[in-house]
């Protein structure tokens, strides 16, 4: 990939349309950048929204833009160490609490910041020399880009490079020694359950598991809340034969993990949460597939 003939050829945005199209043609590439910079592909996905948003409220003051690859990973990379921030700041204040307030061994805050391999190793450069790698080696941007997204000078890039390199080097070869994510009991069986409806095509069946207040995300499609809306979501499944859904975890998330009926390959993934027996959130990244790369996932048999 040559990120950085793309960025040499501006995209002119002299309208919202073009705004519009421009963010869709660079989301899955805005993607690769959060996810890196977060160390997770669902907190990536969350960053990639908060940064549309801003981009459309910043819209109407900074128009005509000349850019709109470089506008946009400015205020993705600003949007990315704002989300950095507030979770280091969130960290400290879990780290504070007494320990003996933890019911389990293994925290819901440590399966869900469970990540993978690449993922977990970028986090582990400093922020500047991790955006310098993943814009270089990740998007192919030119050191002189670079520069210019992070508003940093040229011997500043090329040493953040140089460094974050290096300790990739040095870290990438030592073992991970992370226990491997698990379900408790009652989750295993509530998704277990779920997969089992799905596969059957008993949609009137799930619809009976969804709570009245369920909330919908079809990721960079719509959202719907409410069961009345959200029922018909099932529909857009029956409709369709390409898939089969196992049970699993993505990034120590309950989730449902779609796959090819014929090559068994991954097509996406589907977060699930519950309330009681009940339905309370679903993502379906159906339409964000981009996702899936450098996802951990975990089929549960």
């Amino acid at each position: 990939m040559d990120a950085g003939n793309a960025m040499n050829q501006p995209i002119a945005i002299f309208a919202r349309d073009g705004l519009d199209r421009a963010m869709s043609e660079l989301r899955p590439k805005l993607h690769r950048y959060c996810a890196r910079m977060a160390g997770s592909v669902i907190d990536g996905e969350d960053i990639v929204q908060e940064v549309l948003v801003k981009a459309i409220e910043a819209f109407s003051l900074v128009a005509p833009i000349a850019n709109a690859e470089g506008w946009l990973f400015r205020i993705a990379h600003n949007t990315a160490l704002d989300f950095l921030r507030r979770r280091a700041r969130q960290e400290a204040l879990v780290s504070e609490e007494a320990l003996d307030m933890t019911a389990d061994p293994v925290s819901t805050t440590e399966e869900r910041m469970s990540v993978t391999t690449s993922l977990r190793t970028f986090m582990r450069l400093p922020t500047g020399q991790r955006s310098t790698v993943i814009l270089r080696d990740v998007l192919g941007y030119s050191l002189d880009e670079i520069g210019s997204l992070l508003d940093s000078s040229l011997p500043a890039v090329k040493a953040a490079l140089h460094r974050g390199r290096a300790r990739l080097r040095d870290i990438a070869g030592e073992p991970d020694d992370r226990p491997l994510p698990v379900l408790a009991e009652a989750e295993r069986s509530r998704l277990s359950d779920y997969v089992s409806r799905f596969n059957a095509r008993d949609f009137d069946g799930l619809r009976d598991l969804l709570a009245d207040d369920v909330q919908l995300e079809l990721v960079s499609r719509f959202r719907r809340q409410g069961r009345g809306e959200v029922q018909n979501y099932f529909g857009r499944y029956h409709e369709r034969s390409d898939w089969q859904l196992r049970p699993g975890l993505v990034e120590g998330r309950p989730a449902v993990i779609v796959r090819d009926p014929t090559t068994r390959a991954t097509l996406h993934f589907v977060l699930l949460a519950w309330a009681g027996d009940r339905v309370v959130d679903i993502r379906d990244f159906r339409y964000a597939r981009y996702a899936l790369e450098g996802a951990e996932l975990f089929v549960v048999e």
